[in-house]
């Protein structure tokens, strides 16, 4: 994905100081943020230009305490053709050689009423996200009980019909068809729908749905994290399916492994009410309820009690 100083502007909040329409679809190319610290002192030999320079309290306190010769000299240095923005926090005032330095440098300058730490948090947390690396699966994704669930299959099984009944059911639709993945962190993986596809739900038969039109907001939501894979596959008498959950199968995306459930779909079986519940159970077992587990130690306990009565 593609950001530009504009998209982070109106994401975040930001007070533009100074910008024309150039310098705002300017892109970012790192989600990195500098806090210059040797850079105001003339020291530039490991600097990274291409960083959006943060500005807080204690930056412009030592702006403030320099020449206005020094401080112009040095802002001038540090504001670079690549560097996408120079932000100040906390509303600060603008000193006037960074004014100065930016216009002449052709620097977008900004300003935001936040604390440098929330700012810094926030703008981190928006280019992480927005610069992943993405992987698009086909698929469908849903919120079920506020857990990211992504149910892909074998063509034809049905999945955007199982999607449009778990609507109905009170859930909400965050992506069909097209699914773009990506890793938040080491452990944590993202959903979102492809933009042309945002709200939408194809039926054969019926043809594309807007699901947000018919259903209304509550139906849908942008983005989810993704916990679950669930697997629907046409039922075969010969082919063994878990019948216990002790049958542990993880699927890798984008480096991120969660648990996959496989579901075998034939005529008559409600498979939206099965996902919902293997959703729940998945959730129960998160929390140190496991069904399973319950089912085995009752099983070895009845075991020993009949070995001991013999």
């Amino acid at each position: 994905m593609t950001v530009t100083v504009k998209k982070l502007v109106d994401k975040v909040k930001l007070d533009v100081v100074f910008a024309t329409d150039d310098l705002l679809n300017k892109v970012i190319a790192t989600s990195d943020i500098s806090r210059p610290g040797l850079e105001m002192t003339g020291y530039f030999d490991y600097y990274s230009p291409e960083r959006i320079q943060l500005f807080g309290m204690k930056e412009w306190s030592y702006l403030t305490k320099m020449t206005s010769h020094n401080r112009y000299s040095v802002l001038r240095e540090m504001f670079k053709n690549d560097t996408p923005a120079v932000i100040v926090s906390r509303d600060l005032p603008i000193p006037e050689e960074m004014l100065k330095a930016a216009k002449e440098e052709g620097i977008a300058l900004l300003r935001s009423k936040a604390s440098t730490s929330r700012l810094s948090g926030e703008i981190s947390y928006f280019l992480d996200a927005s610069l992943a690396e993405r992987t698009s699966v086909h698929g469908v994704l849903m919120d079920i009980y506020g857990m990211g669930v992504l149910i892909q299959g074998d063509s034809g099984i049905g999945k955007s019909e199982t999607g449009l009944e778990l609507v109905k059911r009170g859930h909400r639709l965050v992506a069909d068809d097209r699914v773009d993945i990506y890793a938040k962190d080491e452990e944590t993986l993202w959903g979102e729908p492809a933009e042309i596809l945002r709200h939408l739900l194809e039926i054969r038969g019926v043809g594309i749905i807007d699901v947000m039109s018919l259903y209304g907001a509550s139906a849908v939501k942008d983005s989810s994290q993704v916990q679950l894979a669930i697997y629907l596959e046409n039922f075969e008498a010969d082919k063994v399916f878990d019948r216990l959950g002790n049958g542990n199968e993880d699927v890798d995306f984008a480096g991120v492994k969660i648990p996959r459930i496989r579901i075998p779909v034939k005529t008559g079986r409600n498979v939206s009410v099965v996902i919902e519940a293997a959703a729940m159970n998945y959730r129960a077992k998160q929390m140190g309820f496991d069904a399973t587990k319950r089912f085995e130690d009752r099983l070895t306990k009845l075991i020993s009690k009949n070995e001991e009565s013999q």
